[in-house]
């Protein structure tokens, strides 16, 4: 960044501080957590940030002026308004008119900057919403045997490299949103959209499903794990391989224990037989910051409880409960599945 961009950038953080600080103070104490769009983390959220501060603040100033305008007509004498007519044009059509439009205006161009990715080849990621998970896709990253990199409800992307992503939806309307990295794009079964997200900040940021779509959707979350460039490339190579082989006679008891109760009929874990496409892919299903789609704390306590009552803990989803299971296997299959970072 070169010393005019430099300075630039630091009036822009001024002036948008000066405005949530005196505009928006109610608004400004949700400036914190992952989970902020006045927290941005990427150029597409700052500049979204900024359009809905322009946005209010002339939509602010709109409201005064017609409404100072509407209180001095009820005040003043009549005399006082002479040329009524121009007051009503002027002030009632031609300078809300004239403000909107100029407003619009900047919001197209805002919008068209969204979808630019400098020259720079994006990194594609599909994304697929389930009632109530997500699907995430790697098209361009192949696995042992040739297959597509498959995760769940967890996007790992480079900093500062443009990510594409294509949604779409499996059942539902679902809509995906990552305040602090951009903006919201709608997921509709049939049809694919897409966006662009640049992280520029490292660090592990909190998205949601922000259309409604059944009883579970408040507990339809997902992580985006901006990591610099060399980390990301290690976490592909760490994705890319197998389950690891269990290290002690537990694991291997959970493993056996997992596939004699059906799990890899619905689920994947690659370097076993279990692969079933109907849930998320439980290869690396250890190294995840939760379970299933932000509800749970990823920790064998939790797998063993959501194995156990997956309706219980969230009723109507597609998992089913498995209360047959003995508390041996059920502690087992949670130590396996906890091992496999």
């Amino acid at each position: 960044m070169d010393r005019r961009s430099g300075r630039s950038e630091g009036r822009r953080r001024k002036w948008r501080g000066a405005a949530l600080a005196g505009g928006m103070g109610l608004l400004a104490a949700c400036e914190r957590g992952p989970q902020s769009a006045l927290h941005p983390a990427g150029r597409n959220a700052e500049a979204i940030l900024d359009l809905t501060l322009i946005l209010v603040a002339g939509g602010g100033v709109i409201f005064l002026f017609v409404m100072a305008l509407a209180g001095y007509a009820v005040i003043a004498r009549p005399e006082r308004f002479p040329g009524s007519r121009a007051w009503i044009i002027g002030g009632g059509l031609v300078f809300p008119i004239v403000t909107l439009t100029a407003l619009q205006v900047y919001e197209f161009a805002v919008a068209r900057h969204l979808s630019d990715t400098g020259g720079v080849e994006p990194l594609r990621i599909e994304v697929t919403g389930y009632m109530w998970w997500w699907e995430v896709r790697y098209p361009d990253v192949r696995v042992e045997g040739g297959e597509v990199l498959r995760t769940a409800n967890r996007l790992v992307i480079p900093a500062g490299r443009p990510v594409e992503v294509v949604v779409t939806a499996a059942d539902v309307i679902h809509s995906f949103w990552v305040p602090s990295l951009g903006g919201k794009m709608d997921m509709i079964p049939g049809h694919e959209n897409r966006l662009i997200l640049v992280g520029e900040r490292s660090g592990t940021y909190r998205g949601q499903c922000a259309e409604y779509c059944g009883a579970q959707h408040a507990l339809m979350a997902f992580d985006v794990v901006v990591e610099p460039p060399d980390r990301f490339e290690e976490w592909l190579a760490a994705e890319r391989r197998p389950a690891a082989e269990p290290e002690v006679p537990r694991q291997a008891a959970g493993r056996d224990a997992f596939l004699r109760a059906g799990c890899g009929s619905c689920h994947t874990v690659r370097g076993t037989s279990a692969n079933g496409a109907a849930g998320p892919d439980l290869t690396h299903v250890g190294g995840r910051g939760a379970l299933a789609a932000g509800t749970l704390p990823n920790t064998p306590e939790a797998l063993a409880g959501w194995i156990a009552g997956a309706q219980h803990i969230k009723p109507e989803n597609r998992m089913p409960s498995f209360p047959i299971l003995g508390g041996d296997d059920l502690h087992a299959i949670a130590v396996w599945l906890e091992s496999l970072k």
